[in-house]
């Protein structure tokens, strides 16, 4: 699954509004197009922002997965790395 789509899965799980900020532009967290659209390669500095009654939590996540750098669901049948 590409970043993008990640993160916008996850910022819809959330009633908040999820923006993105770069530079001067503000866009919809929870759009993947959008997302896609802002250029945001990676090491590019971004700004998270939320507003809603679950905003924290949202903030939380999502700085969660970006900072895990975007981990992929195993596949059924896949063995875990971490498995002995």
């Amino acid at each position: 699954m590409r970043p993008a789509y990640l993160f916008a899965e996850t910022a819809s799980k959330f009633d908040s509004q999820i923006e993105l900020i770069k530079d001067d532009v503000r866009i919809n967290g929870k759009s993947v197009l959008d997302i896609l659209t802002l250029g945001a390669a990676q090491g590019t500095e971004i700004l998270l922002e939320a507003v809603g009654e679950d905003a924290l939590a949202a903030v939380e996540m999502l700085e969660q997965l970006v900072v895990s750098g975007f981990p992929t669901p195993e596949k059924p049948g896949e063995a875990s790395e971490t498995q002995a």
